[in-house]
């Protein structure tokens, strides 16, 4: 298990990457979340008056979770205890309490501990952790990537305030990239950038400052020194160092649902552009193409359904085109049904329908066939009644007769509404007749 002292700490912050070298020691020099920290905010107002109560950060990499949980090491009279999820067991944690218990009964020091990756925590560590929680034996601070309504028991949950993380702005990586020249302990005072330079860095950072600051540790190291010793860290030494950001996405945390629904939800709002940006976001990141596919067969239904009904046929033709083909090529089928499917007319007829006909269904279970529509088809149905008094459609004009369908004594239902969109025009045009014809108690067209 990494439990780590303060001292311990200081030790390997000499040795770290620039991301760690550079973690400020106070508010100060804390960069962005100005909603959290910002002066008068409540969570700037628990730390500097040293009144903590069990905290939860919430955000991406590199938005300051960890380092705003060690300036609270720093700010707080009390013992900080900092452990990473990732190697911790129910045994190490309950002795890291029962050491927390007996601080608090012999010398009367609370303890805060700090808990890294709190969403790797099983639900028996979770779990174990609820007692001293509760008694106030310990001061819990967890940081978590993924969301915490997913990954953190509710009883636990409900213990903590949670503070959501924001990336950092483009003018926070900025001014962040400018500090870390200006501080000794960068050992960058030889370097400068380019505007150009910085830009990229803090463009490409996509609001990571830990990333912002090892690419400009790297730029620096791959940056030859002129005659006065001065390095100057250009657009292509910044690219260079860049390369190519990872795309922002966790196949099993938020991102993944969050960049699904933008794209779902792009292709309902009929903007195939973005639509296809978010395509490409999640297969640059390498999500499942089965899984993009999947939902835009739903989609092709729930959102579309008979305005085209062509559009499940697109949907089902690019589910089998990407199951045989796989990627890189199944991005063509993949780009043809989202578009096709973004630009067609849009009704959510058929599932508003459906769901209503479920609930219909709740409401009265207990309802029989009527006794025309059941079935006549073997030898003794007949004198039971079965198919007596059904009227055959296609013995009559148009191939419709007014006659009814539901259960006895159920009221009319109106569950399938077609909109004014694509073919449910002539959908609803069809069905406006049949009503009619319905109402004036003709028994065809």
């Amino acid at each position: 298990m990494d439990i780590f002292t303060l001292r311990e700490e200081e030790e390997l912050k000499k040795h770290g990457p620039l991301a760690i070298r550079l973690r400020p020691q106070s508010l100060a020099g804390f960069a962005g979340q100005k909603h959290l920290v910002g002066e008068g905010k409540p969570l700037r107002r628990l730390i500097e008056s040293d009144v903590l109560s069990s905290l939860l950060f919430y955000g991406p990499p590199g938005t300051g979770k960890t380092t705003l949980a060690e300036i609270i090491a720093v700010k707080t009279n009390a013992a900080f205890v900092r452990v990473n999820a990732v190697s911790s067991s129910v045994g190490e944690l309950r002795k890291v309490m029962e050491e927390a218990r007996q601080r608090l009964a012999q010398d009367g020091k609370r303890t805060v501990l700090f808990i890294d990756e709190i969403h790797r925590f099983n639900k028996a560590q979770q779990d174990a952790l609820l007692p001293p929680v509760e008694k106030g034996i310990v001061v819990l601070i967890g940081a978590t990537t993924e969301n915490p309504y997913f990954t953190v028991n509710a009883p636990l949950l409900s213990r903590m305030r949670i503070f959501p993380f924001e990336p950092l702005t483009q003018e926070d990586i900025a001014e962040l990239l400018k500090r870390a020249l200006a501080w000794p302990e960068a050992k960058l005072d030889n370097v400068t950038l380019t505007e150009e330079a910085l830009a990229h860095l803090a463009l490409m950072a996509n609001g990571d400052a830990r990333a912002a600051l090892n690419a400009l540790e790297l730029a620096a190291a791959l940056t030859e020194a002129s005659d006065q010793g001065i390095k100057q860290v250009d657009i292509k030494v910044a690219e260079e160092a860049v390369q190519r950001r990872s795309v922002v996405y966790d196949r099993d945390g938020d991102a993944h649902y969050d960049v699904i629904s933008a794209f779902i939800k792009s292709v309902r709002g009929s903007d195939p552009d973005a639509a296809l940006y978010w395509l490409a976001r999640m297969l640059e990141a390498g999500e499942d193409p089965l899984f993009i596919v999947r939902r835009l067969v739903i989609l092709a239904s729930e959102d579309i359904g008979n305005a085209d009904p062509h559009g499940l046929l697109v949907a089902n033709a690019a589910a089998q085109a990407v199951h045989m083909l796989g990627l890189p090529e199944a991005r063509i089928p993949l780009a043809q049904a989202t578009t096709y499917l973004a630009t067609a007319p849009k009704s959510n007829a058929a599932y508003v329908g459906i769901d209503q006909a479920l609930a219909l269904v709740k409401e009265r279970p207990g309802d029989r066939v009527p006794a025309h529509l059941r079935d006549a088809s073997y030898s003794s149905a007949k004198k039971m009644g079965h198919g007596q008094g059904y009227l055959y459609p296609h013995s009559f004009a148009g191939n419709f007769v007014k006659q009814s369908y539901l259960p006895e004594n159920m009221p009319p239902a109106k569950l399938y509404n077609p909109g004014e969109n694509g073919y449910e025009r002539s959908i609803k045009e069809r069905l406006d007749r049949w009503d009619a014809i319905r109402k004036k108690g003709d028994t065809n067209e």
